[in-house]
């Protein structure tokens, strides 16, 4: 079984700054891929930010410039750094393990915490 447990989301004004951590639990391959989806009221779920396990990262242009991911391979923690936060940021944040596994990749997904962001 894998957990995984989210914190620090919260609300803030615009222009302020969070920071996310996501701790994995459990049975956690060496490969795998960390990351954040958001979703807002009435939106579809979409991909911030994500990170392997050597490094590489990818980011949705609605958060470059903004956001970092960055991860603790040895705590099995993966964090984002979110600045210069905007009221359109508002959301469910989840974070998100995908791990390629054998014979088939697993997927699991955090509860969720929500980051509201004031004009």
């Amino acid at each position: 079984q894998v957990q995984l447990v989210e914190s620090g989301g919260g609300l803030v004004q615009g222009g302020g700054s969070l920071r996310l951590s996501c701790a994995a639990s459990g049975s956690i391959f060496s490969i795998n891929r960390m990351g954040w989806y958001r979703q807002a009221p009435g939106k579809q779920r979409e991909l911030v930010a994500m990170i392997t396990t050597s490094g590489p990262t990818n980011y949705a242009d609605s958060v470059k410039g903004r956001f970092t991911i960055s991860r603790d391979n040895a705590k099995n923690t993966v964090y984002l750094q979110m600045n210069s936060l905007k009221p359109e940021d508002t959301a469910v944040y989840y974070c998100n393990l995908y791990q390629y596994s054998y014979p088939s990749p697993m997927e699991h997904w955090g509860k969720g915490t929500l980051v509201t962001v004031s004009s």
